[in-house]
């Protein structure tokens, strides 16, 4: 028998859309999530060179203050995970312990869809809509669905409504929020994230020197 995967949408403009993120979220987590991971990384693609690509970044602005010792922001506004460094990140991903990974990335799909966020089962292809062949990422992935694709990819990004975008990251960043805070709520701290953490900040140092040092020595 065929396997049907995991999949649920939100239109972000319906009444109700924060409760049913919300509760598909945790549907979402309750059915591929367990104790057996170590951290959560919540890893939020793309760039605010771009109005329809800073979806991403925008949500991770929006969470990255969250206190879980367990969960771990990457891709924020003042620090994006894009193209030129996703592999960097993943290999900041790949010195932890057993992480969970959640991926956030804008996507193009139909106009009668824009607006629609996404819940899936399943890593993330980021940069497949603008044609581009980078790693696959993620145990699961909430994508948001900004403008038209099919044609003249990038320059639609580039032309897309912010308030769209806003939206959907105001909707994914709540309910993130609130679904990190009903998991955490209960749970006790373990040895194990107390070492990723100090993993992830030591890498996270070196990759913003080595950044730094480059943007200086391309001036």
């Amino acid at each position: 028998m065929l396997k049907v995967k995991f999949e649920r949408t939100i239109d972000v403009n319906k009444p109700y859309s924060f409760s049913y993120f919300c509760n598909y979220f945790e549907e979402c987590m309750n059915k591929f999530y367990d104790e057996s991971y170590s951290d959560i990384i919540i890893v939020c693609i793309g760039t605010d060179r771009a109005t329809g690509d800073c979806l991403g970044p925008l949500i991770g602005y929006k969470v990255k203050d969250m206190k879980y010792y367990n969960v771990h922001v990457y891709g924020t506004l003042d620090e994006p995970v894009h193209a030129k460094n996703l592999c960097e990140y993943i290999e900041i991903f790949n010195k932890f312990d057993n992480p969970f990974i959640i991926a956030i990335d804008a996507c193009l799909g139909r106009l009668e869809r824009i607006g629609f966020v996404n819940i899936k089962e399943g890593p993330l292809s980021p940069g497949s809509g603008v044609n581009k062949n980078l790693p696959a990422i993620g145990h699961v992935n909430i994508t948001g669905i900004v403008n038209v694709g099919g044609f003249m990819e990038i320059m639609i990004l580039q032309n897309t409504r912010l308030s769209v975008v806003m939206n959907m990251a105001n909707l994914v960043a709540n309910g993130l929020k609130y679904n990190m805070w009903k998991m955490n709520k209960k749970v006790t701290m373990p040895d194990v994230s107390v070492v990723n953490q100090q993993i992830a900040s030591t890498l996270n140092e070196n990759i913003y020197v080595n950044n730094d040092y480059a943007s200086s020595t391309e001036k």
